[in-house]
């Protein structure tokens, strides 16, 4: 039945699940810095709409899946964590582009949509929300939408904070010595991000 505690209890998950340090808001982060909040919206807007089929298709059956074959959720957890490790490789190689000339663009809509599928933290978020949340007495639609609705709602507000500190951080770092130092600073938290979630 959903209940308003239910209801707190599952916006509060989420919102702590989300605002926390984590690939997308890392990724987000150095979007904000590197290309500015507007450019990043279709990025922020990829995030839930990956996390919306996720939590639908943990739902659906993908969960006993994973808890049947989990060798299954394992490899999924080390190509996600080989991609941080790509995109630090990245934000290290990034550092010799010329501020005149700097390449590159944001994730678009879909690209980060699709990241959800190598995102350890996102996986954990959507089986734990439907092991835990799911209402008890309620048609399977109406738990599904429950779940996977109110998601997008809490996590929209809450990875915004991290594109428009990074948006914000930008105006201070046109310094290239300064933006170097940002970027080392990224990495290293994206490798330690990967290191943690394979431990």
């Amino acid at each position: 039945m959903i209940t308003t505690e239910l209801t707190f209890a599952l916006i509060s998950f989420y919102f702590v699940m989300f605002v926390t340090p984590g690939p997308n808001n890392l990724m987000l982060f150095a979007s904000g810095v590197k290309y500015g909040f507007k450019k990043t919206i279709p990025h922020v807007f990829g995030i839930p709409v990956g996390h919306f089929f996720q939590i639908s298709s943990v739902a659906i059956g993908l969960g006993f899946i994973f808890q049947t074959y989990p060798i299954i959720q394992q490899i999924l957890k080390v190509c996600g964590c080989a991609y941080l490790f790509f995109l630090a490789y990245r934000m290290f190689g990034s550092l010799s582009i010329k501020e005149s000339k700097e390449t590159g663009r944001p994730l678009r809509l879909y690209e980060a949509a699709l990241f959800q599928i190598l995102n350890p933290k996102a996986w954990m978020v959507a089986i734990t929300a439907v092991s835990v949340f799911f209402p008890k007495d309620e048609p399977f639609l109406t738990g599904l939408f429950f779940l996977a609705g109110i998601a997008p709602l809490v996590n929209i507000p809450s990875i915004s904070v991290w594109v428009l500190f990074g948006s914000s951080i930008r105006r201070f770092i046109e310094n290239p010595k300064v933006k170097k130092i940002v970027e080392i600073v990224l990495a290293v938290l994206l490798i330690a991000t990967g290191i943690t979630i394979l431990l």
